[in-house]
């Protein structure tokens, strides 16, 4: 869409965008937001429950004497690196067919759906953990096999939703949703445990999940003219901006899986996902241990500070949609200059605070550090995750499957590094090797996308149509 498409469509006469329930498109972002918050909630709450499972517990005799009865599960740094990394395996299997099936289907029923077995399969953790071990690994993995699904799925969602110069900000907005479930459900996990034990943590984000569930099947549609509720003047915008066709009947599509694999285009968003999420899951799962380890923070504590980084996330994460589609629509930069631009600031951002982490002795200094290399990443994520709309709308939950696989691999990976580097009895110097692969995989990963990525629409990705009648206009 350019600027003359613009003034076709006076967005001043459309009701305020504060206004948003009249905004379809709006609506199923804040929808979206909520599904990924549940999502995370779902996904994060074991790594605070995992510590409130293996700390000692401790029993007041008659007498007064206090005696120390143990965990309730005596599980190894190794065997807790595999719980926590479980997830990730189930989650590595699906995003590639999540993207294709939700290209061809839509990607209403497989986003919700993802999200609805996991909070059910959430809601009997407790019985699984106290049953045995390789039980709760199993059904752990289940729950990643369902949740894969929900990037791709949603990107299907916003080939359809989102016109290209609100890309940036309607992704980045349901996106925050993941942040925001990550910081509530920190602090929230850990009270919880406090209050009322640990098993609590999994039945309550599981309701949680299966009430958003309900919402989202009776209130979002696949595509604009699937939406009842939609204004005339609304589907018209969306309809007349979009690059490839926007309505819900099924279409045949013909992924040209060779052009893809040999795109740099496309390598590029892959490299950026793995070297981003290696740091993500990296603090996601190992930050809470990190602070009791280090700085012997209680659950509560740890579980609250251990959100921070989060709250600056969910916060920059919106921002920075905001800021690069203000850019590209005001024409100050390029689509390809955005991305590469907003990519390289976040990674290197993270890569500097990390690095500070890594030489401090200090708890506040440690959490700032943290909180601004988590926060300031947020412009990596309006970078390189947006990327594919741009290169190839009709085949984004494609693109985006293929390099959340890619970006899943770390979620295996990084927990079992980290339970095999950190011992028993654990040092800030083996933390410090925890904290150095992920920033030297962020500087990595800035250089690479920057050398290859683009954020024009790739010659494989256009329909006929386009070839024949006009070039893209954004690039």
């Amino acid at each position: 869409m350019d600027n003359k498409l613009a003034a076709e469509y006076d967005q001043s006469s459309f009701p305020s965008k504060w206004s948003f329930w009249k905004h379809r498109r709006y609506v199923v972002a804040f929808m979206a937001f909520f599904g990924f918050f549940n999502a995370y909630a779902l996904r994060v709450n074991l790594s605070i429950a995992i510590v409130a499972m293996t700390s000692d517990r401790y029993e007041t005799l008659e007498n007064g004497t206090v005696i120390n009865i143990g965990p309730e599960f005596d599980w190894s740094n190794e065997i807790q690196g595999y719980i926590l990394s479980s997830f990730f395996y189930g989650y590595i299997t699906t995003q590639l067919l999540g993207g294709y099936f939700s290209a061809k289907y839509g990607g209403k029923l497989i986003f919700g759906t993802g999200i609805a077995v996991t909070a059910a399969l959430t809601i009997i953790t407790p019985w699984l953990a106290t049953t045995n071990v390789y039980l709760l690994l199993a059904v752990r993995i289940i729950e990643g096999v369902f949740e894969g699904v929900t990037y791709p799925s949603l990107h299907a969602i916003w080939s359809k939703w989102a016109p290209p110069l609100e890309r940036t900000r309607l992704s980045m907005l349901a996106s925050s949703g993941s942040y925001v479930g990550t910081v509530v459900a920190m602090p929230l996990s850990a009270l919880l445990a406090e209050a009322f034990g640990w098993s609590s943590i999994f039945y309550f984000f599981g309701v949680l999940g299966l009430i958003w569930y309900t919402l989202w099947m009776v209130i979002v549609a696949n595509a604009p003219d699937n939406d009842s509720n939609i204004s005339d003047w609304e589907l018209k915008y969306i309809q007349s901006s979009m690059e490839v066709n926007s309505s819900d009947k099924l279409q045949e599509i013909t992924v040209p899986w060779k052009s893809i694999f040999s795109s740099k285009a496309v390598w590029s968003i892959c490299v950026a996902n793995f070297s981003e999420n290696w740091g993500f899951y990296t603090f996601m799962t190992q930050l809470p241990k990190f602070l009791n380890d280090i700085y012997s923070f209680k659950l509560g504590t740890s579980g609250f500070l251990s959100s921070l980084p989060y709250v600056a996330m969910s916060i920059m994460v919106a921002l920075s949609g905001q800021i690069a589609d203000f850019l590209i629509t005001r024409q100050y930069l390029t689509v390809t200059q955005t991305r590469k631009y907003f990519n390289f600031f976040g990674f290197v951002a993270q890569f500097i605070f990390l690095m500070a982490v890594t030489f401090v002795f200090n708890s506040t200094v440690t959490v700032m550090c943290l909180s601004m290399a988590v926060g300031l990443g947020a412009f990596a994520w309006a970078g390189f995750s947006v990327n594919p709309l741009d290169i190839a709308p009709q085949y984004a939950s494609v693109l985006l499957g293929i390099s959340n696989t890619f970006g899943t691999m770390p979620g295996i990976m990084s927990p079992i590094v980290s339970g095999y580097i950190i011992s028993n009895n654990p040092t800030i110097y083996e933390w410090r090797v925890v904290f150095f692969i992920s920033a030297g995989l962020y500087l990595f990963g800035a250089f690479f996308f920057v050398s290859c990525a683009s954020g024009e629409l790739q010659p494989w990705a256009k329909s006929k149509e386009q070839e024949e009648n006009k070039p893209n206009s954004i690039k």
